[in-house]
This record gives structure tokens, C-alpha cells and sequence, in this order.
């Protein structure tokens, strides 16, 4: 009896120390969650804002999964950073079977890893009839600001304004991320949170012009540009402040088991990858 039972504890020892994952959910707060307690909660909400790392394979998985599964719960609108708003033609042809990938790839701006992080997502919203929103300031106007500031925003033609968030935003120098990000690059002054700025804006502006009432808008953007409820979030509470808005941040640590406190209330879900996990590029 005393070896079966040795050989019990060995082999469950054995399988826990086998039970490896690339990433935990925290809360805002520090306390480990499961992935049905972040499904549940957006059961609420209107706008959720994930937060990602670019270039984290396990961020794009987790984001197609919580997609597909939410698809099953409400009526989605997808949304992200990654896609300017002056292709939204383009993405639109592109959901409607007008033009296939190859014509996507010669009349869009994509990014360089577009295929394997983001074409997923699109196709997804493709075979599922749902709309997919070009969020993002084409990034020359976004250069714009920060050669110039926002006035020379006033020079653009109706047509360009309509890919930006109305005139004159709102803007806020004293929040934490600006204020951070101008500390960081001193000789630049307030044009490199400005130019940060005008991109939040317009994501924000482009959630809520294709809000639907009783719709879940899922939004994929940098992390940098929803934590610690900023950025977006603050510009979404600007421009309707009845939203329910839940976020995601995403952070690699060395160790998933507990949350780093420099990452705590990043937002209301923390999710932590392992720093080993693959890059994408």
C-alpha cells in the first residue's frame, strides 16, 4: 500500500509539474481569474478594449478565442488599431468577397504581420457576416501632428478630416500616459503625446460612430493605448460617456504565477504571458 501511494504522489507531482501555460488572468486587483470569469464579465459591457503586445503569439490566439466565443453570446462589431481608416473601403470590398486577399494586400495599408496576427480576426468577421471597423488615423496625419501640432490638422480637406476624430479633439497633458510619454522624449515636448493622442481619439471616435445598442464592440489596439484606463477609454468616456467599457492589458513577465505590482490596475483584466513565449516577428 505505501508504494501505490508513493507512486501516486509521483505521478501527480509529476503531471503538475507537467501542467505548464503561456499565460494567466489576473484582476485589477492581483487575484488570479479564470478565463469563464473574463467571458462572464463582458456579458455587460458594451466596448472592450484588448490590449495587446503586436508582436505576442499568444495575445493574437487568445484574441481570435475570446472572439469566436463571444460571437456565441452577442452580436459582435470587431475593430483595431491595425487598420486605417481611410481603407475602410477596402476592408469593407475585402468582407464582402469583392476583392480577395491579393487585391487586400496591393489597395490596403497593412502591417508587415498582418497575415498571421490580424487576417485571422478579419476572416473570422468575413465568414461570420460582421462588420470590422478600420479604427486608426492614417498615420501621415498622425506625423502630421507631431511635425506641426494639431493645427495643421485645419489644412486637411472634409474628405481627410472624416478619417480623423472631429475637430478639435479633447486634450489632456497632465494624464499619466502623456505626461510619462513627453518625461521620456524631452526634446519633443508635447508632440509625441499629441501625435499619441490624435490616434486615441479617432479609435475612440470610430467605436462609438459604429456602436450598435445592445451590440458588443471588440476593439484590438496596443496596450499602451487603453492601460491604466487611458487613452482610448478616457477619449470613449469623452465622446459617450453612457458606454460600459471593459479592458484588457496584456504584460510578459518572467513568471505568470502572480502579478507584478508595477502591473496592477492596468486595467480590469491583466493578462500575463510568459516572456519565453513565441514572437511573431
Amino acid at each position: 500500500m505505501k508504494n501505490i501511494l508513493t507512486t501516486l504522489l509521483l505521478v501527480s507531482l509529476f503531471g503538475f509539474a507537467q501542467d505548464k501555460s503561456p499565460y494567466q488572468l489576473f484582476d485589477k486587483n492581483g487575484k488570479k481569474v479564470r478565463y469563464k470569469k473574463l467571458l462572464k464579465s463582458t456579458e455587460n459591457a458594451d466596448v472592450v478594449l484588448f490590449g495587446e503586445y503586436h508582436n505576442n503569439s499568444i495575445v493574437h490566439w487568445l484574441q481570435l478565442e475570446l472572439t469566436k466565443d463571444l460571437a456565441e453570446k452577442k452580436q459582435l462589431i470587431l475593430g483595431a488599431e491595425m487598420l486605417e481608416a481611410d481603407n475602410q473601403k477596402q476592408v469593407n470590398q475585402y468582407l464582402a468577397g469583392e476583392i480577395n486577399q491579393k487585391q487586400l494586400d496591393s489597395t490596403a495599408r497593412l502591417w508587415n504581420n498582418y497575415k498571421t496576427d490580424y487576417k485571422p480576426l478579419v476572416d473570422f468577421a468575413k465568414e461570420k457576416k460582421l462588420k470590422f471597423i478600420a479604427t486608426n488615423i492614417p498615420r501621415r496625419y498622425a506625423s502630421l501632428v507631431f511635425k506641426k501640432d494639431f493645427q495643421a490638422l485645419d489644412n486637411l480637406t472634409d474628405e481627410e478630416k472624416s478619417w480623423i476624430a472631429p475637430l478639435p479633439i479633447p486634450f489632456d497633458i497632465n494624464l499619466p500616459g502623456y505626461k510619462s510619454m513627453m518625461e521620456m522624449a524631452e526634446h519633443a515636448g508635447e508632440k509625441m503625446p499629441k501625435a499619441q493622442a490624435i490616434k486615441d481619439a479617432t479609435m475612440a471616435h470610430f467605436i462609438v460612430k459604429n456602436f450598435v445598442k445592445n451590440s458588443l464592440f471588440i476593439h484590438f489596439n496596443g496596450t499602451y493605448h487603453s492601460d491604466n484606463f487611458e487613452g482610448i477609454n478616457w477619449y470613449l468616456k469623452k465622446y459617450n460617456p453612457e458606454l460600459k467599457i471593459l479592458t484588457i492589458s496584456t504584460v510578459e513577465q518572467s513568471t505568470i504565477s502572480k502579478l507584478d505590482k508595477e502591473n496592477y490596475t492596468k486595467a480590469d483584466y491583466i493578462l500575463v504571458i510568459d516572456i519565453d513565449a513565441t514572437k511573431t516577428y
